[in-house]
């Protein structure tokens, strides 16, 4: 999947003209490119257009038009979009009440390093989580963490073909796996291209 580049993205003005539609169109997008593993946790997959909303959300809300200032902003989301051989997604650790989030957090340190994905038929994948900066201390784990699941062509074309593809923690605190739904599937297969 190629980058973007600042040709790719709208001006702050053509921006703001086509923000509800473009947001409606990438909101739908993401629809078939979320995977929840148990109740807390959530593994939602970006691609180019997920990315370029980012992007485009972030020069909105900074203000940023200046050439130097979107090649950081290109520099920061660029990393996440696929290359072809991998899913990349954004981890989320979700709990609704605070006092609660605060002690599972707690609790999970290291998850990062015990997320899973599995091609039906071969061997768990272990997520490559935050390759930006690390995201945990010995006290807590990031509520959001940056995945990356790299495959074998095999596993690939299996993939390709309809095979299932699981996701799963095997953190001792977070024991909990997902068949990803037909639909998931058919949309990351896409991110191998």
């Amino acid at each position: 999947m190629e980058k973007l580049t600042r040709q790719d993205l709208y001006s702050l003005e053509q921006y703001a003209e086509m923000r509800p539609a473009f947001r409606q169109r990438v909101m739908e997008h993401k629809k078939d490119r979320r995977v929840d593993v148990g109740p807390n946790f959530t593994l939602y997959f970006e691609d180019r257009l997920t990315i370029q909303y980012q992007v485009q959300e972030m020069l909105r809300i900074e203000k940023i038009f200046d050439a130097e200032g979107i090649m950081e902003e290109l520099g920061a989301y660029n990393p996440l979009i696929p290359d072809g051989s991998n899913l990349k997604c954004t981890a989320m650790i979700e709990f609704g009440d605070v006092g609660l989030r605060k002690k599972r957090l707690a609790e999970m340190v290291g998850i990062e390093n015990r997320v899973w994905a599995r091609v039906d038929g071969y061997e768990k994948v272990f997520a490559i989580s935050n390759e930006d900066l690390e995201r945990s201390t010995d006290e807590k784990t990031s509520a959001v963490h940056f995945m990356r699941f790299e495959f074998t062509r095999d596993m690939i074309n299996e993939l390709l073909g309809g095979a299932d593809l699981e996701f799963g923690s095997d953190h001792e605190n977070y024991l909990h796996s997902a068949t990803a739904p037909e639909n998931v599937c058919q949309a990351l297969a896409g991110d191998f291209t």
